[in-house]
């Protein structure tokens, strides 16, 4: 992490950009792209994980930056919500689903590793070098 200069180093940050590409994508096709509520939902909690990330990286503060990594976390979690209501809503099949929220899945636990190294690390953030 010491040597990461820009949140588009960050392995979590690259892998969310993919998650909300493709929820974007998928979210303007079918049914799914009439049903305007959850379309707009699924869309803002996905860029979310990815906004946040990228904003508080930005201020370069390292207890800052653990703070918008855990509501990095919980859209992350809205995010699988509103898949389970795609799937109730025949928006997306099983396969679908199964492979988004894997990823979703994973976005979390790498958001989870990257808040707890953060917090037993000495890295203060780039604005306290």
């Amino acid at each position: 992490m010491g040597s990461v200069k820009r949140f588009e180093d960050l392995e979590v940050w690259k892998k969310t950009r993919v998650f909300a590409d493709k929820v974007y994508k998928l979210s303007n096709t079918g049914t799914f792209s009439n049903d305007y509520s959850l379309r707009n939902q699924i869309n803002a909690s996905s860029g979310s994980i990815i906004d946040n990330i990228a904003e508080r990286f930005e201020r370069g503060g390292t207890k800052e930056f653990i703070q918008f990594l855990y509501y990095s976390k919980g859209s992350c979690g809205e995010a699988r919500s509103q898949l389970y209501r795609a799937y109730d809503r025949n928006h997306i099949n099983s396969e679908t689903f199964k492979e988004l929220f894997s990823d979703a899945e994973e976005i979390s636990k790498m958001l989870s590793g990257l808040t707890s190294y953060l917090q037993t690390s000495d890295i203060m953030g780039i604005k306290f070098s």
